[in-house]
């Protein structure tokens, strides 16, 4: 049995010790707390004047999405653009556990970055702190502060594409509005270059005057005629024949003036069609209201996104800057040691209780 306690416990227990305390090197930990902000403020309209309330939150997936971030390759790499995180892991000359041996793939620094950062949320305080394991002190200080500059550039990108998502879908509606508006408006001046007329209800209100006209003349014509007829001249007098010639060419003027106010059928050759004129010029007017109508109400649901947007913004807010370690605190090799001792006793009291309970059973 003693021979078995040595070669199972006193041996591996030693060679552990003497890897912990002679080979492994010292890791200096670097430690920086920040947490993601929300912040809604509130319209005046729903509160005191002109006063605003601001509330303050953290969004369980951002934190969520940040711990993905930081753990992923794309950090890894950002990272790599500044620091050389293989010359900054390979720092030991020799040491086969705790130490990075590059192998020119990717995802290998990626495991081995997984082991070196650890990131910690409170969900009571929803606070996140960081901690960068490294062999010397400024390069954990340096890599903490890229990872928290980086994780910062990530909750803007966040926030730029809600932002764009809250305005995008408002924005076209805008842009369909004022397109509409513009077919509108040209379709109107189309309209009144056609047909040579800026104000039509002005233009009919002119035709209406020269129909009047002509009416009180033909009506002044007829009595001059009834009076020249009372007083016994024949069909044949002058002033009879030039009154009732002058009686026919109002009418046929009237006749004229009245069919442009009828079918278009019924309208003279080149002359204008009011009535047909009167509702396609009501139903453009109608539908250049409608366009400008919808384009209002478009650009204000326009402005009201922009300002919900605006309202609602995250960021990352540092708490603690990334530290300079003074004093190494990993591995902790005291701890490690009893961990390693207690597992061997355990395995070799296990090996030790079936042995003599198969000896036992012969």
């Amino acid at each position: 049995m003693s021979a078995s306690f040595v070669l199972v416990v006193l041996v591996p227990l030693a060679v552990t010790v003497f890897y912990l305390f002679a080979i492994a090197s010292d890791q200096y930990i670097s430690k920086a707390g920040f947490a993601v902000r929300a912040e809604e403020l509130s319209s005046a309209a729903d509160l005191l004047g002109s006063l605003s309330s601001v509330s303050g939150t953290t969004s369980s997936s951002d934190t969520d999405i940040l711990n993905e971030f930081i753990h992923s390759q794309d950090m890894v790499e950002r990272v790599m653009d500044h620091i050389d995180l293989i010359g900054a892991y390979t720092v030991p000359s020799f040491d086969p556990f705790f130490a990075f041996k590059p192998t020119g793939e990717i995802e290998d620094l990626v495991d081995y970055w997984r082991r070196m950062v650890e990131l910690h949320y409170d969900q009571g305080t929803s606070l996140i702190e960081l901690r960068v394991h490294a062999f010397r002190p400024e390069d954990a200080q340096a890599i903490a502060g890229r990872v928290v500059e980086e994780s910062s550039l990530l909750i803007n990108r966040l926030s730029a594409i809600a932002r764009n998502n809250n305005t995008r879908y408002a924005q076209l509606d805008l842009e369909t509005a004022l397109a509409r508006l513009s077919d509108a408006r040209q379709a109107l001046t189309k309209f009144r270059s056609e047909n040579r007329t800026i104000d039509l209800e002005a233009a009919v209100q002119g035709q209406i005057g020269i129909l009047n006209s002509l009416e009180q003349q033909l009506a002044a014509a007829k009595v001059e005629l009834n009076l020249l007829l009372s007083e016994g001249l024949s069909d044949a007098d002058r002033r009879i024949t030039t009154e009732r010639r002058r009686i026919g060419v109002i009418e046929d003027l009237i006749e004229i003036e009245r069919a442009q106010f009828g079918t278009a059928s019924e309208s003279r050759t080149g002359g204008l069609n009011f009535s047909s004129l009167a509702a396609e010029f009501e139903r453009l007017t109608v539908d250049l209201e409608y366009a400008q109508q919808t384009y209002l109400k478009a650009q204000a649901g326009l402005d009201t996104a922009i300002a919900e947007a605006e309202r609602q913004n995250r960021y990352l807010a540092p708490y603690t800057l990334p530290s300079l370690p003074q004093s190494p605190r990993y591995p902790d090799r005291l701890i490690l040691s009893l961990i390693t001792g207690f597992f061997l006793l355990l395995i070799w009291s296990i090996g030790v209780l079936v042995y003599y309970s198969v000896r036992d059973r012969r």
